[in-house]
């Protein structure tokens, strides 16, 4: 979606509610996307990514040079391809969703302008805040993460620090109520149209083993989320198994790897796996590409169907949700 995340649109986004008409802008920041399906565009989105010391904590000036004569121009092409796989009409999924749940926010907080941002790519979170600072109304921040690390929340609070001290943010909300149930609602309502699978997979995102070694508690976030939502449906201890996806590099991530437990769960016999994946907010080149294509691929060469249950993206219940939890959180937005 090129042309809708261009500068000159994000401009004229932060003006489209007066500051005098509003109570102050709200921005649901996610992680950022490429702005088309080009090795060229994916290079540009992967340099500001992978150089973010949040998420590569080599030094610069040894790991810059291996990124950018090494990695992108390898990586780049490669994930282009993947990336075309899974494009929309208006964009790619994590843009198209995104700024939809944000139109499903400002609806139901129409005394707020709420906007969508990426902390890498467009629109670009550092930018959007250098014009909404000189607007000097109060600003709301909720970072699309629902289990917080330092890679992908701490990043965003780094820019918003920097820019806009006075600004009210989520940390967290792994384990918010009106959240797990929203995302129970979603596979609770999947599996009524779809049929019930043989066993239920969560699959976060991935992380260094050294990262939680160091103290994120990001592993415990996701293994309180998935507890709860699986309480919520009634699965007993045998019938949910929580994994990790999108290892990078070769040093340890957290286990166990999704697509090694289910090449497991195709040994012991499984054949039919429901997966969701509520790490993510909406669906991106992680759930569609890597999950809903190639983790299913692999699972049907062994014998099996994997299934995967979307995220909640730009759905009115998602917005329900977040509008309570801000409202938990960071007290009355209506």
């Amino acid at each position: 979606m090129p042309h809708a995340f261009s500068d000159a649109a994000v401009g004229a986004s932060t003006h489209a509610h007066s500051p005098s008409s509003t109570a102050g802008t709200l921005l649901l920041v996610n992680l950022g996307t490429p702005e088309a399906p080009t090795a060229s565009a994916v290079r540009r989105y992967l340099d500001e990514f992978l150089t973010d010391p949040r998420v590569v904590s080599i030094p610069g000036w040894l790991w810059k040079p291996l990124l950018r004569g090494l990695i992108l121009p390898l990586r780049s092409p490669r994930s282009a391809e993947k990336y075309a796989k899974v494009w929309l009409d208006g964009g790619s999924p994590l843009a198209v969703y995104t700024t939809g749940l944000a139109a499903q926010v400002q609806a139901l907080l129409p005394q707020w302008r709420v906007l969508p941002a990426m902390r890498y790519g467009e629109p670009a979170l550092r930018a959007l805040l250098q014009r909404l600072k000189g607007e000097g109304a109060p600003l709301r921040v909720l970072p699309l993460y629902p289990q917080y690390s330092t890679t992908t929340t701490a990043s965003v609070q780094d820019v918003v620090d920097a820019a806009f001290p006075q600004a009210v943010s989520v940390r967290d909300y792994a384990e918010d109520p009106d959240w797990i149930a929203a995302v129970v609602a979603s596979i609770a309502g999947w599996r009524q149209a779809n049929g019930r699978g043989e066993h239920l997979l969560f699959s976060f995102h991935g992380l260094p083993q050294r990262v939680a070694n160091n103290g994120d508690p990001y592993p415990q976030r996701c293994e309180r989320s998935a507890a709860l939502i699986a309480q919520a449906l009634g699965l007993g201890e045998g019938d949910w198994t929580l994994t990790y996806q999108s290892r990078f590099g070769k040093e340890r991530w957290l286990e166990p790897a999704t697509d090694v437990e289910l090449k497991a769960m195709a040994a012991r016999g499984l054949r039919t796996v429901d997966v969701v994946c509520p790490g993510f907010a909406v669906d991106c080149l992680e759930t569609l590409e890597e999950v809903g294509m190639q983790f299913a691929e692999g699972f049907a060469h062994d014998g099996g169907t994997l299934r995967y249950i979307p995220c909640l993206n730009d759905t009115a219940d998602h917005a329900r949700a977040l509008v309570a939890m801000l409202e938990r959180q960071l007290g009355s937005m209506r």
